[in-house]
């Protein structure tokens, strides 16, 4: 069992470099991961070092050009990555706050479609705390977003990251499915290991666009009809709205901070979730930044007061 997230004082990294390789979602490409130890209060980097110069990009939601089924992010330069966020979101589960992602093509690799390999290998390359404190974006005002039938909003929530995700399908196996879950009290093992789907009547639009080159039953569930494609099925009952939720964590990070709050999403995806990030950082009066005062008591009924606190963010 993955445990639910602590509230912790100080910034992490990994432990040791890993490296991993696999084929792109997207563009098909193979394409070599290495990820480093970062420094405090560097965030995410990510390097194309296929490039030569230019090449880092920084995982902040200000550099998302692409939401449509991946989220893309490129710098000053024009220099892009895409499919970001389920590496993202492990990041986050595995509780890692500063890395070097090097990367030698376009496109984070796919792998099973979910955040499992990553957590493995980030388990595997053990924690080192950081000298600095971490920072979390504490959510004291409700702030949200409707687009063309979609919703999403964010709103206190004491100590915790919250999101509830519906969906609305159609498809009778999807149908209009719910979950609700606190990353810092509920098993995450559910989320990181839920695959992205695509429903088979819309594979052939989908690559049509130039997408979906590398795409298989190993690394996505297929829903035709009302059937699982997949030989094995289903990971767990609620794997469709569990994968929106892990989405949702990544894109979220995109934040540069780990958010206390809860989120209420309809229908959401990539596109919709960095709207709203940048919606909410234009409403100051929304949250405040904090860090954790030295004493922390058990995560069930965490007390802490605010050792700094900005709007700046």
């Amino acid at each position: 069992m993955y445990k639910p997230l602590m509230l912790k004082i100080y910034q992490q990294t990994l432990n040791k470099t890993v490296t991993f390789k696999g084929i792109g979602l997207h563009s098909g490409k193979i394409s070599s991961v290495k990820i480093l130890p970062g420094q405090s209060d560097k965030g995410i980097v990510f390097k194309r070092i296929d490039l030569k110069k230019n090449n880092e990009i920084q995982a902040n939601f200000k550099f998302v050009v692409q939401g449509k089924l991946c989220t893309t992010l490129e710098n000053d330069y024009g220099v892009k990555v895409s499919t970001v966020e389920h590496l993202l979101a492990a990041f986050y589960i595995s509780e890692i706050d500063n890395a070097i992602v090097e990367i030698d093509n376009e496109e984070v690799p796919i792998m099973d479609g979910s955040s499992r390999d990553f957590i493995k290998l980030l388990e595997d390359a053990g924690l080192k705390q950081l000298n600095r404190k971490r920072r979390y974006l504490k959510i004291i005002e409700k702030t949200e977003f409707e687009d063309h039938g979609k919703y999403i909003s964010i709103q206190e929530s004491k100590n915790d990251f919250e999101v509830g995700f519906q969906l609305s399908y159609k498809n009778k196996l999807i149908g209009n499915q719910k979950n609700m879950i606190n990353f810092s009290k509920d098993n995450l093992d559910s989320i990181y290991q839920s695959r992205t789907f695509c429903l088979f009547e819309d594979i052939e639009k989908i690559k049509k666009l130039g997408l979906a080159k590398g795409g298989s039953l190993d690394n996505a569930v297929v829903i035709k009809d009302e059937q699982i494609l997949n030989e094995n099925g289903l990971r767990n009952k609620k794997e469709f709205v569990n994968h929106k939720i892990l989405d949702l964590s990544g894109d979220f990070f995109l934040s540069g901070f780990r958010i206390l709050g809860k989120v209420n999403c309809f229908q959401g995806g990539h596109q919709l979730s960095n709207i709203f990030l940048r919606k909410l950082f234009n409403n100051k009066s929304s949250f405040k930044v904090i860090q954790l005062d030295e004493i922390l008591v058990p995560n069930k009924n965490i007390v802490f007061k605010p050792v700094k606190a900005a709007v700046n963010a």
